[in-house]
């Protein structure tokens, strides 16, 4: 077993993006058997700037990055693996993700969305209302959505039916 406390967090973006109702974007993750469905989010390269990973992100997962930039998070947001996956994920590096969050309005058409990408990671996706985001995500990132929702979901009931 991994002694978890001594395994640093792997640096990831995260991308809370909505649309015009605003209504979160959630997809479900391709490589699960259980329902699994998350927000896009994707490892962050050495050297590279959050901000620029998240759109890389967004274009790989989602097959789009016709977005608005609202908001991020200055600091990182952090969650651990639960013990039965630490050691068997990301090559058994990471203890979790610690996590820079970007908001963005979605400018393109539902049509933009494609999920077959090159490294497909997810079979499905919908937009959910906000206070739905916190059911929908696997128990151990459930803090960390609600941590999401108290900080943004205002920047997002300001922003959705406003045309950019």
């Amino acid at each position: 077993m991994t002694d978890k406390e001594k395994l640093p967090y792997r640096p990831c973006a995260g991308m809370m993006m909505f649309n015009d109702e605003g209504r979160i974007f959630m997809a479900q993750r391709i490589d699960q058997t259980a329902e699994a469905w998350q927000m896009p989010q994707g490892g962050i390269d050495k050297g590279e700037d959050p901000g620029e990973a998240a759109l890389r992100e967004l274009k790989e997962e989602i097959g789009t990055d016709k977005v608005e930039l609202l908001a991020q998070t200055d600091d990182w947001l952090t969650y651990d693996l639960p013990e039965h996956l630490v050691g068997k994920v990301w090559k058994g590096r990471y203890r979790g993700q610690k996590m820079k969050w970007f908001v963005y309005r979605f400018l393109g058409r539902d049509e933009d969305i494609n999920l077959e990408t090159d490294h497909q990671e997810f079979s499905e996706w919908k937009w959910i209302d906000l206070s739905d985001l916190p059911d929908m995500i696997v128990p151990f990132k459930r803090d960390l959505y609600q941590a999401l929702i108290k900080r943004f979901g205002g920047i997002i009931a300001e922003n959705a039916g406003r045309n950019p």
